[in-house]
């Protein structure tokens, strides 16, 4: 009864992400899709009741997130000099493997020191991006090393202010990465020896991690680097096109991850700089509307449902609001002023969202007005990392630790 929609779900996003692995899974940064919108659904009585915990532990540092792919899941994370890879089964919760290397990355700022960058699973491996720029490939079945490339001493990377953190995007036998260096702005790897297929730009990273845009010979990878977007052709390493989008304040980032809907690609980002949309023809794009009065994002990616994105305008130490806004026009439909900072997530007519203040809110995916369906405290204070929806499961951390919880 299960292999149906797997099959047809997995035909009609091979495109995406070539390589995912069901409708149940949550396989690389953003979820199945890559747009933080998934057909797994989640009891909202069981959040109003509070859903039962089924299993967590302590962890290291980190803002990556949980992926969740053929009954593991992932966690990168940081202890003491070491980051992390490490692998449980999901129902269970019992350990599977766990692999680690040597960091000395510090924070200048004196945020976590843990890496920043979600793993992506595709067709048996694992690959993970460090905060000094570790390129990494794991086998998924015992988390042995197929290959790792050092990107920071490589490419002459700049850390940034808080490290690298792009999420690797797997597109057929490449993984592609906001690398940052001079000349190798962005790039991609052959997933199979971790070689350098091509690199483009002198862009520094930033914090946004890039997606796929249409289908066979018009797709294209997405990154938004600290400059702006950059569109490049996978199969080739061709440059398509770039657009500028960044704030004039040198202290500032680009976080938020492109949202794509057929021929439209939005942007947001925070420090004055807020909300993009654009239409693209062929090798170049118009502007639709823009501004810094729709939605502002700071760090995490809005979602797109029927029309109408929702998600985060303001800056976290700001406790910003919870908005609903139409795609076509960035008209502001409605707004929840200091509802909290936090990531989003789109299941159905639901919306599901986890505040840094470690509470899981359930809202209507709706234009007509903003109804709370759902508050429940599941984790901590300080809660940034993206969580993971899959099989009736919810995992996510805070910087104390991992918990799986379920929610159908």
């Amino acid at each position: 009864m299960r292999l149906y929609p797997r099959i047809l779900l997995t035909l009609l996003s091979s495109t995406v992400f070539c390589g995912w692995l069901s409708a149940e899974d949550w396989p690389q940064f953003l979820g199945p899709q890559r747009n933080g919108s998934t057909t797994n659904e989640i009891d909202v009585q069981t959040i109003v009741a509070g859903p039962k915990k089924s299993w967590g532990l302590k962890v290291g540092h980190g803002f990556s997130g949980p992926i969740l792919a053929d009954g593991y899941l992932i966690l990168h994370l940081r202890e003491g000099d070491k980051e992390i890879v490490e692998s449980w089964d999901l129902v269970s919760g019992k350990h599977q493997w766990r692999h680690a290397y040597p960091t000395g990355y510090q924070d200048d700022f004196g945020f976590d020191d843990g890496p920043r960058a979600s793993p992506a699973v595709s067709n048996g491996q694992v690959f993970t991006f460090g905060a000094e720029g570790r390129l990494t490939s794991l086998r998924l079945s015992d988390g042995k090393e197929n290959w790792h490339v050092d990107t920071l001493a490589r490419f002459k990377s700049d850390k940034g202010f808080f490290g690298l953190a792009s999420s690797p995007l797997v597109a057929g036998d490449l993984v592609m990465v906001n690398i940052g260096g001079p000349g190798a702005g962005v790039g991609a790897f052959k997933v199979a020896t971790g070689e350098v297929a091509w690199k483009l730009t002198d862009d520094e990273a930033g914090y946004a991690s890039p997606v796929m845009s249409g289908t066979g010979s018009d797709a294209l990878a997405l990154f938004f680097t600290r400059a702006g977007l950059v569109a490049v052709q996978p199969g080739t390493g061709s440059l398509v096109l770039t657009r500028p989008w960044r704030s004039r304040q040198h202290a500032s980032v680009n976080a938020a991850s492109p949202l794509v809907s057929g021929t439209q690609i939005f942007l947001t980002a925070s420090y004055g700089t807020g909300a993009l949309l654009l239409n693209r023809t062929g090798n170049q794009v118009s502007d639709v509307w823009s501004g810094d009065s729709a939605l502002s994002a700071h760090y995490a990616t809005p979602v797109l449902v029927d029309g109408y994105l929702y998600g985060f305008h303001g800056r976290t130490e700001s406790k910003p609001a919870f908005r609903c806004v139409e795609w076509a026009t960035g008209r502001v439909v409605w707004s929840v002023d200091g509802f909290g900072a936090g990531t989003v997530v789109s299941t159905g007519k639901l919306l599901v969202t986890l505040l840094e203040s470690g509470e899981l809110v359930v809202l209507e995916a709706s234009p007509k007005a903003a109804h709370e369906l759902a508050r429940t405290q599941v984790l901590g204070t300080g809660t940034r990392s993206p969580f993971a929806l899959a099989d009736g499961y919810l995992a996510a951390r805070d910087p104390r630790q991992l918990v799986v919880l379920k929610v159908r």
